[in-house]
C-alpha cells in the first residue's frame, strides 16, 4: 500500500428526514445552474478506535469503506473552524485491520490497539449541484443509514440529507455562508429538519 494518502477537506452540511421526504428544489442556490441525475451506491463502512476511543475524544474517525468512488481506508480529522474536515484517503489494499501507513498518522493520539468501533451500511444516492459551464458545486447525498456499535450490539437506523461542497464550491465566507443558508432554506421547504448529529459515527454509538 502507498503511504502517501489523497488528502480532501470536507464541508458539508446535515439535515434529517422523513422516508417520504421529496427531493428538494436546488435552483435558488447560488451558482446551482442544473443538477444531475441521481447515481445508487452501497456503502459499507467499518469504524475503528482503540479501547479508551481516544481517536474518537479527539475528534479522528478512522474507517474501512467498500462501495462508491473513494472505497478504502479513510482518516477524519477534527473539524476546522471553518467547519471542514480534513480526509485522508488510502486504497483497500489487503486484510481488514488498519494499515500501518494509515496508523502511524494516528500515532500522536494513540497507538493502539485499533479494534472495530461501529459498521455503518448507507444505501446513499447522489445527485451533483452543477455550475453554469458545468462543475460540481456540492454533491447532495439522500442517505438511508442503518448502524451496529459493534461494542453494545445495539442496531440503529434513519434517514439523512448530506450536501458537501465540491470543487466549484464558494470559497470566501460570506459566499459560503450565503450558499448554505440557502441550501437550508431549500432542504426545510422539502421536509427536512436540523440534523439530530453532524457524525454518522457518533449517531451509530448513541453520543
Amino acid at each position: 500500500m502507498t503511504t502517501e494518502p489523497q488528502r480532501s477537506v470536507e464541508i458539508e452540511l446535515k439535515f434529517d428526514v422523513d422516508g417520504d421526504a421529496g427531493t428538494p428544489d436546488w435552483s435558488g442556490v447560488p451558482g446551482v445552474a442544473s443538477v444531475s441525475a441521481p447515481e445508487w451506491r452501497e456503502l459499507d463502512a467499518v469504524y475503528f478506535d482503540d479501547p479508551d476511543t481516544a481517536l474518537g475524544r479527539a475528534g479522528y474517525a478512522v474507517r474501512r469503506r467498500t462501495g462508491g468512488p473513494d472505497a478504502g481506508w479513510h482518516i477524519k480529522g477534527p473539524r476546522g473552524a471553518d467547519g471542514g474536515r480534513v480526509e485522508l484517503h488510502w486504497p483497500l489494499g489487503d486484510g481488514d485491520a488498519p494499515p500501518a501507513a494509515l496508523t502511524e498518522r494516528v500515532s500522536a493520539v494513540s497507538t493502539g490497539p485499533f479494534a472495530p468501533l461501529a459498521r455503518i451500511r448507507n444505501a446513499r444516492a447522489v445527485q451533483y449541484l452543477l455550475s453554469p459551464d458545468g462543475d460540481v458545486v456540492a454533491e447532495f447525498a439522500d442517505d438511508h443509514v442503518s448502524t451496529r456499535d459493534e461494542r453494545s450490539g445495539v442496531e440503529r437506523a434513519w434517514h439523512e440529507w448530506e450536501i458537501e461542497l465540491g470543487p466549484a464550491g464558494p470559497e470566501e465566507p460570506a459566499a459560503r455562508d450565503a450558499f448554505f443558508a440557502a441550501v437550508e432554506r431549500a432542504a426545510m421547504a422539502a421536509g427536512a429538519r436540523a440534523a439530530t448529529s453532524d457524525s454518522k459515527l457518533a449517531r451509530a454509538l448513541g453520543v
